[in-house]
């Protein structure tokens, strides 16, 4: 019967085998694209996993027809393994007289039956007999992982080495379990229940082999991420079993201090363990080293790319743009700062950020010779080839503050275009990172992409300050061309002041209109310095009261002028800057009947919606020009006009939900008709009156 003393280790360690090699088997089963080594590779996986759950099953119930199906499906297993490796040194056609011989191992372990494993005593002589035999394969195996290994090219012992290396620590593994069991004369119940786990331990290496290997037909995916982890996993495991096998070791000599000395010796152990866990440089160290051994080429391009783009995007207060962009870059080759330089609009390079550097003040002009290396060739310079190999960098002086520069490890040209914006300086990696074609070209287009993300950012940001500017002007041209029309009043009123200056009543519209100028200019300046923002919110506005104050105080000479207000009409605005809307209409409409005419100027309320009209008898516009040019800016029939009214009216009346339209014929006179939503109390009231109607 199965002794507790391993029953419980033993059922664990053939669990976790059980369930990696159907993971393993299933990954393998999905990947499968037909071909014999394929099949030979998933049977013996297969096998592996039926051996594993024997074991799992005699380890809980430690029954003998079990320990019986455990040693046929170990023989399965063994016999899979070894066919997998010859089909691999000769072609699976030949396989004949091979595929026989491996047949006869699972019937030779139900013929030759193993004694289950135990701590009794020595069995007798003849009880040997299996383990003998089991020891001869194992010696078998190994020889045949050494041929393979051995008879394989320079180029396919690279892909071929983690199958040599899992094959071989397995036969090795059984070689001490059954020279172990020969020699006294029974198998170790300890060594048995541990070797559930030694050979689950294995399925990375053959995972590893199988990605290198494409002509075994099973696609299966490797991430760099899980190599990573799960080796950092298990040299924590040796390390902790290490710290254990030494705090035991003090223990047992310790004499009456061992078990404190035990104790703080696994303390300073496991203090040691967080810190290299903590430890950036060690862990970019073993990410290289696996990217170095387990994989053809250095990085995951797509990993890469996609946490390269992830950092050029993510938005970190305090970050800016160029200093993500420099971590960006750092992260590909393990280095733990850097700084970029960039051309201002002078065309000199100056440090735009640093990222964990001290800023600098250097500066390198276009025509330096550092800039223009970078421009000519495009190349990423090394500091130690350029100081070893100084040839390979024909034409090119290093500035001084750059030689002097211990941490400088390799210069990234920022290339945006075709054109030289900028370049990085990289810090030395943490690990040493080798400058090889593939390290170069990753480094070249991530740069390139850099390089594209800057020269944007700076489109943006000149975009941004061009529409400000755009704003700016625009208000000023509204501005100016208000001011256009206060200095006309006022030319005006001097005008008239020769004839009437001694008329009270003239006098008393001359104060009148200099105070309406002096109120309008203050406004204007405050608009200009302070921006739209310095503008009143909206508000209820009365359409003829504001109508007959601009009328009165624009045409106070002009007693033609007929204003009509049928009702008090009231709409929603900036008043101020509608007040310039009719001030626009009526001026114009003064202008064009300024020799002879008339002008009428009309409020009402039609169909729901309040109606500005304004009518004149002058010299009226061509249809051409009222339907391409007369609410575009800078457009005007006026010799001395600016072609501002026009587009700020029809700004203005857009922003308040309304409509133009406009009748003009050339000699005939024109009328624009403003159509704006009335003021909900003032459409509510009419809706009452024509209910009750």
């Amino acid at each position: 019967m199965l002794e507790l003393s391993f029953g419980q280790p033993g059922a664990a360690s053939y669990g976790f085998a059980a369930l990696a090699f159907a993971l393993f088997a299933m990954q393998l089963a999905l990947g499968w694209r037909g071909g014999a080594k394929a099949v030979m590779l998933l049977g013996a996986v297969g096998a592996s996993g039926l051996w594993a759950l024997s074991g799992l099953g005699y380890a809980l119930t430690a029954s003998p027809i079990l320990w019986r199906a455990q040693a046929v499906t170990d023989g399965l297993r063994i016999a899979g393994w070894l066919l997998f490796a010859i089909a691999l040194l000769a072609s699976p056609r030949r396989l004949r007289w091979e595929l026989l011989a491996l047949v006869l191992l699972p019937a030779a372990a139900w013929l030759l039956p193993q004694a289950p494993p135990s701590d009794a005593v020595a069995e007798p002589a003849q009880a040997r007999l299996p383990f003998g035999f089991l020891l001869a394969v194992a010696v078998a195996g190994l020889v045949l992982t050494e041929q393979l290994f051995r008879r394989a090219g320079e180029q396919a012992r690279w892909s071929i080495k983690p199958l040599c290396l899992g094959l071989g620590a397995s036969f090795v593994f059984d070689l001490y379990v059954y020279a172990d069991a020969l020699l006294v004369g029974r198998l170790d119940g300890h060594l048995w229940a541990a070797r559930g786990l030694a050979q689950a331990l294995v399925i990375p290496f053959i995972a590893v082999a199988t990605v290198r290997n494409k002509d075994w037909t099973i696609d299966i995916a490797l991430s760099r991420g899980v190599v990573f982890h799960s080796t950092a996993l298990l040299a924590c495991g040796v390390y902790l079993l290490g710290v254990s096998a030494a705090g035991y070791y003090v223990r047992f000599f310790g004499g009456s201090w061992g078990k404190t000395f035990q104790v703080g010796f696994v303390f300073v152990g496991l203090l040691l363990l967080g810190w290299m866990f903590s430890s950036g440089t060690l862990r970019s160290r073993l990410r290289v080293f696996i990217n170095k051994h387990f994989f053809p080429y250095r990085y995951d391009y797509r990993e890469e790319w996609l946490r390269f783009t992830s950092l050029l995007s993510k938005s970190e207060p305090g970050a800016s743009s160029a200093q993500r962009s420099i971590e960006a870059l750092a992260n590909l080759v393990e280095s733990p700062a850097g700084a970029l330089w960039l051309q201002d609009d002078s065309g000199v390079f100056v440090q735009t950020a640093s990222w964990n550097l001290p800023p600098s003040e250097a500066r390198e002009s276009a025509d330096a010779s550092l800039p223009r290396f970078l421009s000519k060739t495009g190349w990423v310079i090394s500091m130690q080839e350029y100081r070893d190999q100084p040839s390979r960098y024909a034409g090119l002086e290093l500035p001084g503050w750059l030689r002097e520069l211990a941490s400088a490890w390799v210069i990234v040209p920022i290339i945006a275009q075709e054109s030289l914006i900028g370049f990085v300086v990289l810090a030395k990696p943490r690990a040493e990172v080798e400058l090889n074609w593939e390290v170069l070209d990753l480094l070249k287009t991530a740069a390139r992409q850099v390089g594209s993300f800057l020269a944007q950012i700076r489109a943006s940001e000149a975009l941004i300050e061009a529409r400000k500017f755009d704003a700016f002007n625009k208000m000023s041209a509204f501005v100016v061309h208000d001011l256009k029309n206060l200095v006309a009043q006022l030319s005006l009123l001097l005008k008239n002041a020769e004839r009437h200056r001694q008329n009270p009543r003239f006098q008393e519209d001359m104060l009148s209109t200099v105070r309406h100028v002096s109120e309008r200019v203050g406004k204007l300046m405050v608009q200009l310095s302070a921006g739209s923002g310095a503008e009143e919110g909206l508000r209820p506005i009365d359409l003829g009261k504001l109508v007959e104050r601009v009328v009165a105080q624009t045409a106070a000479d002009r007693a033609d002028i007929a204003v009509e207000t049928s009702e008090r009409i009231f709409v929603v605005g900036r008043q101020q800057r509608f007040e310039r809307v009719i001030g626009h209409l009526v001026q114009n409409a003064i202008d064009a009947t300024r020799t002879a005419g008339s002008v009428r100027i009309g409020v009402s309320a039609e169909q729901g919606r309040a109606l500005l009209e304004v009518a004149d008898t002058g010299c009226g516009m061509t249809e051409e020009f009222v339907r391409e040019r007369l609410f575009r800016p800078f457009e005007t029939t006026k010799p001395k006009g600016m072609g501002i009214g026009a587009f700020e009216t029809a700004q203005v009346v857009r922003e308040m939900g309304g409509t133009i339209q406009t009748d003009s014929r050339q000699g005939s006179g024109t009328r624009i008709r403003v159509f704006l939503p009335l003021h909900p109390d003032h459409a509510a009231r009419g809706e009452q009156t024509r209910e009750a109607a």
